[in-house]
């Protein structure tokens, strides 16, 4: 099985209430054999319209062993109480791309 990434590109809306899903989702992804590769280092954008300028923009990498793995991941209670906080605090997009 290919190794999965999840990726999330995210704009935070309210940086105080959003801070409160740093450690619940941190918690999640470790639980279910995830890792961390880019946590919201500084951006720089090379090509196409940054529509997000001006704002608290993160991006994140988390690479997963395998589908399952990452799909028990977000649909796990945990996560879903993390993801609850974020969603409610932030704008954005997260999606799954598998590795070679």
């Amino acid at each position: 099985m290919n190794e999965v990434f999840v990726v999330a590109e995210i704009r935070i809306t309210n940086p105080k209430s959003y801070a409160d899903y740093l450690p619940l989702s941190t918690a999640s992804v470790e639980k279910f054999g995830g890792e961390f590769l880019v946590r919201g280092g500084r951006r720089i954008q090379k090509e196409g319209a940054d529509e997000l300028h001006g704002t608290q923009w993160r991006t994140v990498i988390v690479r997963f062993p395998n589908a399952e793995s990452a799909s028990k991941w977000y649909d796990s209670q945990d996560y879903i109480a993390a993801r609850t906080i974020r969603m409610a605090n932030s704008d954005g997009r997260l999606f799954f791309v598998e590795g070679m």
